[in-house]
């Protein structure tokens, strides 16, 4: 079963990611940009996801995806650690929320790092 010390491990693989608590958790940053954030109970974690597609996502999966009352309004979604189909699903998701944080010139470093690209390629 994957776990949010799985989370961390990929989080901690990408380029000049960083950990720093915040609200007494775990978020994960790239040059400052807070990416993923894991909540205390460890079953789900959350990362960043444009509103346009957030909806989308929820609708397809929506035992996987959700979004919490009080970040209705961020460009969040939590995604549940146990709907997931392995870590290479895992992978990908963080590797997304990583471009979307990441400053232009890492990214274009690192053309490696997209969804679907296996870790190494």
């Amino acid at each position: 079963m994957i776990s949010a010390d799985d989370v961390r491990r990929i989080a901690l693989s990408l380029p000049e990611t960083v950990e720093k608590e915040a609200w007494s958790m775990p978020t994960f940053r790239v040059a400052g940009k807070m990416y993923i954030t894991v909540p205390d109970d460890q079953t789900s974690f959350a990362v960043r996801c444009p509103r346009h597609e957030r909806a989308e996502l929820i609708a397809a999966e929506p035992g996987k995806f959700w979004v919490p009352p009080h970040e209705a309004g961020s460009s969040w979604v939590r995604v549940r650690l146990a709907a997931l189909e392995g870590l290479d699903e895992l992978r990908d998701i963080l590797v997304d929320s990583w471009r979307q944080a990441a400053p232009d010139r890492l990214a274009e470093e690192h053309p490696d790092l997209r969804p679907g690209a296996t870790a190494g390629e």
